[in-house]
């Protein structure tokens, strides 16, 4: 059997667009509709510990936590929130705070997480999303259209 090539992404990011944000949104339905927006959640997912691990960060904004300390905070949330109980294994639990710091929101310091930097994210998405990965990304997809463009356009 010969050798099968998988293209593999260097990186990829996903961004939605919505309405824009309601004024009396609760705090936890803004975080779902950034997760969504920023493809953190998918449409239609009941799966949404994501978005209570990203709310938990923001309420302890200037804390480092522990992975048991997120787990436990992540799990009083959902009960508040009366959101169903799936999700909250401490493997799922890290997977999904892998999946914030791969997006540049959450960091690991000294086997700690906090917001980056201990930033707004709003900032960390205008520095480390938009004028990095974004502006790299865009440039890339563009190379391959010019290349396609070259290739089909003699």
């Amino acid at each position: 059997m010969g050798k099968i090539s998988r293209d593999l992404p260097l990186s990829e990011i996903v961004l939605r667009r919505y309405e824009k944000p309601q004024l009396n949104v609760g705090e936890r339905e803004l975080v779902k509709k950034l997760c969504l927006s920023v493809g953190l959640l998918q449409p239609g997912d009941s799966r949404d510990v994501v978005v209570d691990l990203l709310y938990v960060m923001l309420k302890n904004r200037k804390r480092e936590m522990s992975c048991t300390e997120v787990e436990k905070r992540v799990i009083a949330s959902r009960k508040r929130h009366r959101q169903p109980m799936i999700g909250i294994a401490g493997s799922n639990i890290r997977r999904q705070l892998k999946r914030l710091r791969e997006l540049f929101l959450v960091e690991k310091v000294k086997n700690k997480y906090r917001l980056a930097e201990f930033s707004k994210p709003g900032e960390i998405f205008e520095q480390k999303v938009e004028k990095f990965l974004l502006e790299n990304t865009l440039s890339r997809v563009k190379e391959y259209f010019a290349k396609v463009d070259e290739t089909f356009f003699r």
